[in-house]
C-alpha cells in the first residue's frame, strides 16, 4: 500500500485477515515454539517465538512499511538502541551522540558500550560545523534525536546526513513518530523507537524498534536480536499493533493540546523558555518553581515517560535525567517537561493555570 495515504496506511499496514479463520484482526500467537513439518522443515520462519513470532512479524512489518524500511521489534527502546549500536559498531568505533539526548541513551553508551571500547564525542548537533568537526574517519554511527529529549530542539536531519562522510545515521523518531517525519526518506540509515510512547499510545505497554534502509544492515540486527534475545513477547506486539492504527488522529490531537497549553505558557506569569516543535504532544518550559508546578497539577499526572493518550508532567533533572548530570548533556534544574495528551486542550490549561495560581499563593514563592 505505498501509494496509500499515510493515514490508511497506519490503519491496514501488517494486518491480513486471518487466512484460517477470516477474522479481520489476526489471532495472537502467545506460543513459544512451533511445529516442524520435518527435521529443519519450518513454516516461513517461524520455529522459536525468540527467533521469530507471527504476532511480531505482524507488527515489524507494520513498522517496517510506515517509517520505509525494514523493521524489528525489541522488548523496549533501549533493548533496541543496544541492539543497533551493537550491530552497527564494533570496538574501537567512534559514535558522535548528541549535546541533548535522553538520560538512558546517555547512560547505555557512557557506562555500558564504553566499556567494551567504544569511544564517543558529545556535540549540539544543531550546530551543524560542530557536527561536521567531531566527525572522523573513524566514526561508525552519528545517534541524532530529533526533536531532542528534554528541550526539544529540532536538528535539520539533511545537514547532518550531508556531513556524515562514511558514519551512518541513525535517528531515534520516537517524539515525532513516522505520522511527522520519516528520518529514512531524507537520506538516514536506521530509526529507532520506543514504542512505548507514542506508537503504542495508551501507556500499557513496553517495547522498541529498529527499521533500516540497507537489507544487510537489518540481517545483522536480526542476528543481535536473535542472539541477545531482548524481544517483545506476543501480547505486547500486539498492543504496540492495536495503538499504532490510532496514531495518524492520536497525533492531531497531540498536536491540538500541545498547541494551546505552549500559546497559554507564553503569556504565563513565571514561564519562559516554552518550546513546541510545531508537531507532537511534547512541550517544554522553564520556572523557578518547577518542582511546585509539577506537584499542583491534577489533569497532568506527575510522572515519567510520555505519548500517552493521557497528560504527563515531569521535572527532567530530578526524573528522568539524573545519568547526564555533571556531563555536557546536564539540563536545567527549573526545566518541567509536558506530555500533552488527548483531553480537551481548554481543561489542560485550565489545569495549568489552577496550578500556576496555587503555586503563586504559597509563602515565598519564587518569580522569574
Amino acid at each position: 500500500m505505498s501509494g496509500d495515504d499515510f493515514r490508511t496506511r497506519v490503519v491496514h499496514a501488517g494486518l491480513e485477515p486471518d487466512p484460517a479463520w477470516g477474522s479481520v484482526i489476526p489471532a495472537i500467537h502467545q506460543s513459544s515454539t512451533f511445529a516442524q513439518r520435518a527435521v529443519g522443515e519450518v513454516v516461513e520462519d517461524f520455529d522459536y517465538s525468540r527467533a521469530a513470532n507471527p504476532t511480531r512479524s505482524a507488527l515489524e512489518r507494520a513498522l517496517g512499511d510506515l517509517e520505509g524500511g525494514h523493521g524489528s521489534a525489541f522488548a523496549s527502546g533501549m533493548a533496541a538502541t543496544h541492539a543497533l549500536v551493537t550491530a552497527a559498531c564494533s570496538a574501537g568505533d567512534h559514535v558522535v551522540i548528541p549535546a541533548d539526548l535522553y538520560g538512558g541513551t546517555y547512560r547505555l553508551v557512557d557506562k555500558v558500550l564504553s566499556r567494551w571500547g567504544l569511544r564517543y564525542t558529545m556535540v549540539d548537533q544543531t550546530d551543524l560545523d560542530a557536527l561536521a568537526a567531531a566527525v572522523t574517519d573513524d566514526t561508525r554511527l552519528i545517534w541524532v534525536e530529533t526533536p531532542t529529549n528534554p528541550l526539544l530542539n529540532v536538528v535539520d536531519l539533511a545537514g547532518v546526513v550531508a556531513r556524515k562522510r562514511s558514519a551512518l545515521v541513525a535517528v531515534d523518531n520516537t517524539f515525532a513518530t513516522p505520522a511527522n517525519q520519516r528520518p529514512l526518506e531524507e537520506g538516514a540509515d536506521a530509526v529507532v523507537h520506543s514504542t512505548t510512547k507514542y506508537l503504542g499510545g495508551h501507556s500499557d505497554v513496553i517495547g522498541g524498534a529498529v527499521i533500516v534502509r540497507d537489507a544487510g544492515l537489518h540481517e545483522e540486527v536480526r542476528f543481535v536480536q536473535k542472539s541477545i534475545g531482548a524481544v517483545p513477547g506476543p501480547f505486547d506486539c500486539f498492543l504496540v499493533h492495536r495503538g499504532l492504527r490510532t496514531l495518524a488522529v492520536r497525533m492531531r490531537a497531540h498536536a491540538e493540546s500541545a498547541r494551546a497549553v505552549s500559546d497559554w505558557l507564553r503569556g504565563a506569569d513565571g514561564a519562559y523558555d516554552v518550546r513546541w516543535p510545531g508537531f507532537s504532544g511534547m512541550v517544554s518550559f522553564r520556572h523557578p518553581d518547577a518542582v511546585a508546578i509539577a506537584e499542583a497539577t491534577r489533569l497532568f499526572t506527575l510522572a515519567e515517560s510520555l505519548g500517552g493518550v493521557e497528560s504527563l508532567i515531569e521535572v527532567p533533572q530530578a526524573m528522568t535525567h539524573q545519568t547526564v548530570e555533571g556531563s555536557d548533556a546536564a539540563v536545567p534544574a527549573d526545566l518541567i517537561r509536558l506530555s500533552c495528551g488527548i483531553e480537551a486542550p481548554e481543561d489542560l490549561v485550565a489545569d495549568l493555570a489552577a496550578a500556576f495560581a496555587r503555586v503563586a499563593e504559597r509563602p515565598g514563592a519564587l518569580r522569574a
